[in-house]
């Protein structure tokens, strides 16, 4: 079975995530001076390293001026319906 980490879902989660970051202009360093947070945080999480929990996407999406459901729904949409915890 494949990490959790790399599955479709969490792909889609992170691809949702870079494509907001870049349609706001924001580099990984300039997005981090908004979540008062290292670049390394934001490089982790945008190269699938490190996974986010909710909260930390709540934030993110804060940043970005967005609503966090619409990240939660193209996760959502990519997770296999058989994905196990």
């Amino acid at each position: 079975m494949a990490k959790t980490i790399r599955r479709s879902g969490n792909e889609a989660l992170r691809d949702a995530l870079i494509a907001a970051r870049k349609s706001t202009g924001l580099t990984q360093a300039e997005l981090a001076s908004r979540l008062r947070c290292h670049q390394t945080f934001v490089a982790r999480v945008e190269s699938g390293e490190r996974r986010i929990d909710v909260i930390e996407l709540i934030v993110l999406a804060r940043a970005f001026g967005e609503d966090a459901s619409i990240f939660l729904t193209a996760a959502e949409e990519a997770t296999e319906p058989d994905h196990r915890i």
